[in-house]
């Protein structure tokens, strides 16, 4: 898929002029959002922060689908990373149809460890999970990603553009977007990580034992096998 984001056609009346300032503002906005994230110290809980729909603290802040089914497979993930795109391209149509299926409880943690750009993309995938679309955006983000980190192209009008790819049409989804609505949201993900000595990604756990990155993340067969064994029929 090409590296580049969807296109947006310029309209040519004054309501396209007052687009575009609104859309510079959102930015700004935005970006003194992200900026005032990446500043906070490490906590475990930033108890003023905004949670996207079914993240509570006992579920590491993760995005939780099936919460009571078992067994538990939680992703540390980062949007931007490399690796992270791999294990989605292997593992990515599996661990959907566990998720549609029912057989697991499935957390996602999305994490900004490469910059803000991640920080942008995590937010936005919170602001899909509001609409039921967050593993539709979860897949577009990996298969949009750039091959330079940090290029700029994580813009708030790529996550705009590819939210209507995702199927998106509620306004409150770009809203959400241009106002960093939870981007500290991803800093309690961070702290509860830092907790659990999460530091690199993609990190895999089925019913808090961690996978063998070594074995079984790339090895789609070996993956399955993985799963099969904790319960996943």
């Amino acid at each position: 898929m090409s590296s580049k984001g969807p296109k947006v056609s310029k309209s040519k009346n004054s309501g396209g002029d007052k687009g575009l300032r609104n859309l510079v503002v959102g930015m700004l906005i935005f970006v003194l959002v992200v900026s005032a994230a990446l500043v906070i110290t490490k906590k475990k809980s930033i108890t003023a922060a905004s949670t996207p729909s079914s993240v509570t603290s006992a579920d590491g802040w993760g995005i939780v689908f099936n919460k009571t089914a078992k067994p538990q497979i939680d992703i540390w993930e980062d949007f931007q990373c490399p690796v992270c795109q791999r294990f989605e391209a292997v593992n990515s149509d599996y661990i959907n149809g566990i998720i549609r299926a029912g057989k697991a409880k499935v957390v996602f943690h999305p994490m900004s460890f490469i910059g803000n750009e991640s920080l942008a993309a995590a937010n936005a995938a919170a602001c899909a999970n509001d609409q039921g679309k967050f593993l539709e955006m979860h897949t577009l983000l990996y298969q949009n990603q750039s091959a330079t980190e940090n290029s700029g192209k994580i813009t708030t009008d790529f996550l705009t553009q590819i939210g209507k790819v995702a199927g998106i049409t509620n306004t409150s989804y770009d809203e959400c977007v241009v106002k960093g609505k939870y981007v500290m949201w991803t800093k309690n993900i961070e702290g509860d990580a830092s907790g659990k000595n999460i530091n690199s990604t993609p990190t895999v756990f089925v019913n808090g034992k961690e996978l063998d990155r070594k074995t079984q993340y790339m090895d789609a067969a070996a993956f399955k096998k993985a799963l099969a064994d904790a319960g996943v029929k």
